[in-house]
């Protein structure tokens, strides 16, 4: 890669391909259907790119095709040391280094184009596998096997009966809270794209004549316009932006997917009566968002800006509300001769009329002896002017919207119109529950210390600058509150109640936001309700919780919150900052022990306990299936509510495809109410008392051995060398820096998610496994861990997620990014570690090579293989080439910019190869 006047590294150059020449012994062929869409992609790919220019269709075909023997080579053992000539991984440097800039970004849009593309149609063919199993059940079975809440519930009812299977289900909660974490690469103008993609394939394969070639032609506009877009914002986007991740998924899956999830669970368990009686499953999906709200060392989010995200949340939910209640509405033209109206329908009627004989009259006009019709036309009015905040029409809340949408739905049942009643009606109202008038419950989120600055500054100076002005960052904590205030003013207390402590060291943190609530107002009746949730994330704190918590229960605005809502209280548990501070290993078992200690704790004060995981989607941050790791949690940690953060990548890999997001919110529904099964809870509490001393052990060991790196001399200076750090904090994906603003000048200073995501792009996946391998070595006893791994839900699941991570990492590629450094100690303590975690990782779960025996997941990291490796080379190669060139002074301002927009699209590539990274 060459400028006019210079060498230049390769550019970006990612590469997907079904897959051909010499095959690894775990490969299996593709499934035809697969194989088949992911030929037309291809194809249709390079008719474009041939148009765009031959030339580079040529520089695409010739690195592909290298790139996906140096895979094959790789996987089938092949490639050696010793037989450098096979080496085609080296080829494609040879290829990539030798284009221009210009040449070399094309090369790596045309690449991660078709990435693109290969992904969709792996989503596309999950998506029809999941259609097959569903035409494949008989409907007189007991249970749906696709849908895993009915198995989990005939569960329940096996093992504890009718009533108190009922019980747990209506006690269901699933809690997600999106977040807006740096880790989705991925510009939202490329999602539409890729969104309407998915759209025409799918319906490419059901078309034939004119129709088909209007449907290829669609094709060949959208993937042309995708390979033209620049996969690299122009700009990071501001919090008030990022909301529109929320909206976007919203208006594509959750609004409608959502009653989907409930009524397929009442179609099943109530049978022929689906549709005809009061449904079963309750409205369980209540989700959250820290996006506008978490400033926890961001300061983009601002009070003002939480008002501004608040509102649009808000107008969005309602505006999709009013448009439901409409066409609901002008579908119910029952007339009265057929379905008389109740007397309760026609004291409401006489209401809204009371209230405007406008919108009375005007619906009226449409719905001539069609009360059921009128009414909910004038529902739709006031929900328009709730918009509008008219205060004469508005709604005070959601709650009294849906008392109307039951009375309606009432009515009709009364006069036997029950298909009507609790067919789309019911759909409306579930909409409701779950959403409210807020859509999101926004979640507002402060550092410890910003919280005791604040309080020094106020006691210093006067709470209103009396002694001299208050500090920039105090004004903007009591605006803080204030902003809070006017959310729940508006939209309810449920828009906006909770305030979460980074960082909390003691009960004294939660006092001090309870101090500053009252502070930032001036009457008490303004005063909002909060509850404050600690959270837990370094291993200190997680090993002094319940200290914590003890003293916090003594804290009066605590016991008055208590009181209140009939003992429920709320802990966040942080996955990440754990991990980084005492690595994988302890980190998942002094999880896991917080856990147990604080669920007996709550036990025993009678509260009622929600746990919070602040969980990412890389291993090294919790991540992996969320419903094996509901089932691996503590007795007493569940209690039928889940929630966990949903970041990144993760919320469009598991919101973005309605079949896709039906499929994982009934899975972890499942888990949730199956966690509470006494099996599950028998095996869960035997199990982790049986390999306790087996735990504490290999606890020890892989806590020594991750101490031992961290603080060997110039790690912090070496981590930043070998991997894309510095250039992930120039990546547009996130309003949020890459650093606290506390002061910290080391690794403390690094937010967590920098740290995982610098080691996946480097395909070391540290984070995810260092120091187990010693640990195991150490503890030597292989068939007591693989017993472990076989009994012990959350060994098992750690150890599963370890393989997955494993099999994502590449020794050649590592070696690569080490080389960026210069200390071979510190290359030689990652490269064995990763070896020897490989070799006791594959001797307990019994496999030759990573993800032997779990065949999907395979086969899905077997794809992605070459053109994820294409883009990690070309990556290492720029990165290296940069920073030489920026010592000696050698590159203008134009040529590191070109330099820097060619590694941060590899990384854009990489993170959505890799698919958890953040």
């Amino acid at each position: 890669m060459t400028t006019e006047n210079e060498q230049i590294t390769p550019a970006d150059a990612a590469i997907v391909s079904s897959g051909t020449g010499t095959k690894g012994p775990e490969e299996r062929d593709l499934p035809a259907s697969l194989k088949e869409e992911m030929d037309l992609c291809l194809q249709i790919l390079r008719e474009v790119l041939g148009e765009f220019d031959e030339n580079l269709l040529a520089k695409f075909d010739e690195v592909r095709e290298h790139a996906l023997k140096a895979s094959d080579e790789r996987f089938s053992g092949i490639l050696s040391d010793t037989n450098p000539d096979q080496d085609d991984l080296q080829k494609v440097v040879d290829i990539v280094d030798k284009m221009d800039v210009h040449d070399a970004q094309l090369l790596a849009r045309a690449f991660t184009t078709y990435f693109h593309l290969a992904n969709l149609c792996e989503e596309n063919y999950r998506v029809s596998v999941l259609h097959s199993r569903e035409a494949a059940v008989d409907e007189d079975q007991a249970v749906d096997p696709v849908n895993e809440m009915t198995c989990a519930y005939h569960q329940l009812i096996n093992e504890m009966g009718p009533a108190r299977a009922k019980e747990l289900l209506d006690q269901l909660e699933f809690h997600p809270v999106f977040t807006a974490h740096p880790t989705e690469a991925r510009r939202k103008a490329v999602e539409g794209k890729i969104r309407r993609i998915s759209q025409l394939l799918e319906a490419h394969k059901l078309l034939g004549g004119s129709d088909k070639k209007e449907n290829s032609r669609r094709l060949f506009n959208e993937i042309d316009a995708l390979f033209r877009t620049s996969p690299i914002a122009l700009k990071k986007p501001t919090p008030v932006e990022e909301a529109d991740t929320i909206l976007d998924i919203f208006d594509n899956t959750l609004f409608y997917t959502i009653p989907q999830v409930y009524r397929r669970f009442d179609d099943w368990v109530l049978g022929d009566k689906a549709g005809l009686v009061p449904p079963v499953c309750p409205a369980f999906f209540h989700p959250g968002s820290w996006i506008g709200s978490d400033r926890d060392g961001n300061p983009n989010v601002t009070a003002k800006v939480s008002r501004q995200v608040a509102r649009k949340f808000s107008d969005h939910v309602l505006g999709a509300l009013e448009i439901e209640t409409r066409r609901v509405g002008k579908n119910l033209t029952m007339e009265a001769e057929t379905t008389p109206p109740s007397a309760e329908l026609k004291s409401l009627w006489n209401h809204q009329k009371e209230m405007s004989e406008r919108l009375t009259d005007k619906a009226a006009l449409i719905s001539t002896k069609e009360l059921h019709r009128a009414v909910m036309l004038v529902m739709a009015d006031r929900l328009k002017a709730t918009i509008d905040r008219d205060a004469d029409l508005m709604y005070r809340s959601c709650e009294d919207y849906i008392a109307d949408l039951k009375t309606v739905q009432r009515s009709l049942a009364e006069a036997n119109a029950k298909r009507s009643a609790y067919g789309p009606l019911q759909d409306l109202i579930w909409q409701a529950e779950t959403f409210g008038f807020h859509m999101v419950e926004m979640e507002f989120r402060q550092h410890s210390v910003v919280h005791s600055r604040a309080l020094e500054d106020i006691r210093e100076h006067g709470l209103h600058g009396e002694r001299g002005e208050l500090q920039p960052m105090t004004h903007e904590v009591l605006d803080t509150f204030r902003a809070l205030g006017s959310i729940q003013k508006r939209n309810g207390i449920k828009a906006a109640r909770r305030y979460i402590i980074s960082f909390t060291k003691s009960a004294q943190n939660i006092k001090d936001v309870y101090e500053l609530n009252r502070l930032a107002f001036s009457h008490p009746e303004d005063v909002p309700t909060i509850d404050v949730i600690p959270l837990f994330e370094q291993l200190e704190d997680l090993q002094n919780s319940v200290d914590v918590l003890e003293e916090m229960i003594k804290i009066p605005e605590v016991q008055a919150r208590l009181k209140a809502t009939g003992g429920k209280m709320e802990v966040m548990l942080g996955y990440s900052d754990s991990s980084k501070d005492a690595g994988p290993t302890s980190a998942t078992l002094a999880l896991h022990s917080a856990q147990e200690r604080i669920a007996k704790w709550a036990e025993s004060h009678d509260i009622d306990l929600t746990l919070f995981h602040g969980r990412g989607g890389a291993v090294g941050r919790g991540g992996g299936p969320a419903n094996r790791a509901v089932l691996a949690q503590p007795v007493g940690s569940v209690k039928c509510r889940f929630k966990l953060t949903e970041q990144g990548e993760v919320i469009f890999a598991r919101y973005g495809n309605p079949v896709l997001a039906i499929r994982h919110v009934e899975s972890v529904a499942a888990a949730t109410l199956l966690q509470s099964a006494p099996s599950v809870e028998k095996r869960n509490t035997d199990m982790t008392k049986k390999y306790a001393d087996m735990a504490s052990k290999l606890d020890e060991a892989a806590h020594n051995r991750f101490l031992d790196l961290l603080n060997t001399d110039g790690f912090a200076p070496w981590f930043s060398t070998v991997t894309p750090l510095t250039e992930i904090g120039l990546l547009p994906i996130g309003s949020r820096p890459a650093k606290r603003g506390l002061g910290a000048k080391s690794l403390d200073d690094l937010r967590t998610i920098p740290w995982i995501f610098s080691w996946a792009q480097a395909r070391i996946n540290l984070a995810a496994w260092y120091g187990l391998g010693t640990a195991c070595e150490q503890f030597g006893d292989l068939n007591t861990l693989r017993q472990a791994y076989e009994e012990w839900p959350l060994f098992s699941t750690f150890i599963d997620n370890i393989e997955m991570s494993l099999a994502k990492t590449d020794e050649r590629i590592a070696k690569m990014y080490l080389a960026l450094g210069d200390r071979e100690d510190l290359n030689k303590k990652v490269l064995d570690e990763m070896e020897l975690t490989r070799k006791w990782v594959l001797k307990i779960v019994g496999d030759e090579w990573p993800l032997q025996h779990r065949h999907v997941l395979g086969q899905a990291i077997r794809i992605r293989s070459p053109y994820v490796d294409a883009l990690s080379v070309t990556q290492v190669l720029a990165l290296g080439s940069l920073r030489k060139r920026v010592d000696k002074e050698e590159l203008t301002h134009g040529q590191k910019e070109n330099y820097t927009y060619l590694i941060l699209c590899t990384v854009s590539g990489v993170a959505a190869g890799l698919q958890n990274t953040g």
